[in-house]
């Protein structure tokens, strides 16, 4: 009997990772690819030991996309919807960790589903969902040991940490975190293990390639961070980063508190409510982004569960509480995953206005207000984009003297992405990590250079005695709004001189 109830759960819970992944395969085609997307699934092409701003591992896993999938949206979609089901399922087992059965256990299932941070990064290929995956693995395999002192989830926590640090260095925080939450715990002791070190050693293995790369490009991750907190962090207001952890678990923000109480106040676990704490306060002080807290939630949501699943017995109770969780996510899923296409997105945020007066997320980071949120504005756009430049560029008579040049990243990656439909050459940019695959010298005798930018250049202007307009981005939604594609040909000087000045102004990615 106690056999099959398990199963049952556990077919629950299965059922409840699976929707999570068709929820986000369902809605992949809405809008089309992110511009952060586009520079990310770009790095496939060029599989490296590290990138501008980012370590190696979302280029490998854009190239193996790439290999079995092609360059297409859902490609782009597929790895983190992939990882929004497994998710749930190792957070399940966290869960089964701290004492939950099978109420607890769908409980946290439907919560991490409603997750609202959740729902919005598994929409997006980028370093974010694999950082809440690793995070919250991370942490199950530490839970492990505690439970068990065995020596060998010391050793996958080893692995998963490398692992981690090959996709964001913002794991250094948590692997913190934890140390000083189990220094502060009877579990100290680990720091006596043999396992623990060799463990160190294992992750040490895995990031010593990156570890070189960095050396070998001189650390360009220390100008992205100083860049980071000159350009964005400065900004970052400390009541708003509160205010934010609200909307970050909105539905579920009850579980969230709930289970940092469970946690602090038993024996075993509460290094977990001293870690959960500590990435708080560390990111307020140092005015992080507010989703850089986004991996402790996972573990507090199954704590959470847990706690209401021991203190709640009405049946009636344990029916309505992932009920409200659910209700009270359906009507703000659209500001976290786009289930509608454009036009229904700007209906919705345009009701939420007129009829509740909110303006949520529809601020642009320059201040003014738009008809969509950001991020929604950066997934417009590309597909004109790369179709005016497809037509510009296949009009031209002699492909082998053309140069497809972009000023920004997300112009770059449309090219280089989706710009594999149209028969499109690899472009040259100096942003981002564009900037590493840039030639020191244009070998060929180029004639034409089309230049996409939002204007043109003097530079630019003043090289050519041809310059044609091929199109520009007329969807007034999309961020790159604007945005025009300029055919040049009849250079005045050659372009290799007019790319050798260009060489010598630009010394960085950012």
């Amino acid at each position: 009997m106690g056999s099959s109830r398990f199963n049952s759960v556990r077919y629950i819970v299965w059922g409840v990772a699976l929707m999570n992944v068709l929820i986000h395969l369902a809605v992949h085609a809405n809008l089309e690819y992110h511009r952060d997307e586009l520079l990310y699934f770009a790095l496939g092409n060029h599989p490296a030991f590290g990138y501008a701003t980012v370590p190696p591992l979302i280029g490998w896993i854009a190239w193996v996309m790439q290999s079995f999938f092609g360059h297409g949206l859902f490609a782009v979609k597929l790895f983190p919807a992939l990882l929004s089901g497994a998710l749930i399922l190792v957070t399940d087992r966290i869960t089964i960790s701290f004492g939950g059965k099978g109420y607890a256990r769908v409980l946290t299932a439907v919560a991490i589903l409603c997750l609202p941070v959740g729902l919005r990064a598994f929409h997006l290929f980028q370093p974010v969902p694999i950082d809440l995956f690793l995070w919250t693995l991370l942490c199950y395999m530490v839970i492990r040991y505690v439970e068990t002192t065995k020596d060998r989830y010391l050793y996958l926590a080893g692995l998963v940490t490398g692992i981690a640090l090959l996709n964001k260095y913002l794991i250094l925080l948590l692997l913190l975190a934890l140390s000083i939450g189990l220094l502060c715990s009877p579990h100290r002791i680990v720091f006596k293990r043999k396992a623990l070190y060799l463990s160190a050693g294992i992750t040490f293995l895995l990031i010593l390639p990156n570890m070189l790369w960095q050396w070998d490009h001189d650390f360009p991750v220390l100008g992205h961070m100083a860049a980071l907190q000159e350009n964005q962090l400065v900004y970052v207001d400390r009541i708003g980063f509160v205010m934010e952890q609200l909307l970050l678990t909105f539905s579920v923000c009850f579980l969230v508190v709930a289970g940092w109480v469970f946690l602090a106040k038993q024996r075993q676990y509460r290094f977990l409510a001293i870690t959960a704490t500590l990435v708080f306060l560390v990111l307020l002080a140092l005015q992080g982004k507010s989703y850089y807290t986004i991996g402790v939630y996972p573990f507090l949501v199954a704590a959470g569960s847990v706690a209401v699943a021991r203190t709640v017995y009405n049946v009636l109770f344990r029916v309505m509480i992932p009920l409200v969780v659910v209700g009270l996510t359906l009507p703000a899923l659209p500001i976290g995953v786009p289930v509608y296409k454009e036009d229904g997105l700007i209906a919705y945020f345009k009701r939420l206005e007129t009829e509740y007066g909110l303006e949520i997320g529809r601020r642009f980071e320059d201040g003014t207000v738009h008809a969509l949120p950001q991020d929604y504005a950066d997934q417009l756009g590309w597909e004109e984009l790369t179709a005016i430049t497809s037509k510009a560029y296949h009009a031209l008579p002699d492909k082998d003297k053309v140069v497809i040049y972009a000023e920004n990243y997300g112009q770059a990656g449309a090219i280089a992405v989706i710009g594999k439909r149209y028969g499109l050459p690899e472009p040259i940019s100096f942003h981002e990590s564009f900037f590493y695959w840039k030639p020191d010298v244009l070998s060929k005798d180029v004639e034409y250079f089309i230049y996409i930018n939002d204007e043109l250049g003097t530079d630019v202007e003043a090289a050519f005695d041809k310059i044609e307009v091929a199109g520009r981005i007329t969807n007034v939604n999309a961020r790159e709004f604007g945005t025009t594609v300029y055919v040049c040909s009849e250079p005045i000087i050659p372009v290799r001189v007019l790319w050798e000045k260009a060489l010598e102004m630009r010394t960085d990615p950012f």
